[in-house]
């Protein structure tokens, strides 16, 4: 169960669920092992998908649409 960020946040910001679960894991998977590319100084949660959801609530981490594969 998701506490933080809500769900209802996330999904101000990315409008499908989908596409939510594809960044944030992406994004998790660029954070593995390289803290140099975080984007934010604070994280609440200790793991890096918690760390890609905070990026999305915060605005830091925005889907392109022209990427989609």
């Amino acid at each position: 169960m998701l506490l933080y960020p809500s769900q209802d946040d996330l999904l101000k910001k990315i409008d499908s669920k989908y596409s939510l679960v594809i960044l944030a894991a992406k994004r998790a998977k660029e954070l593995h092992g390289n803290e140099e590319s975080e984007m934010m100084e604070n994280y609440e949660s200790n793991k890096n998908v918690g760390k890609a959801l905070e990026e999305i609530k915060s605005g830091d981490l925005v889907l392109d649409p022209n990427s989609i594969n």
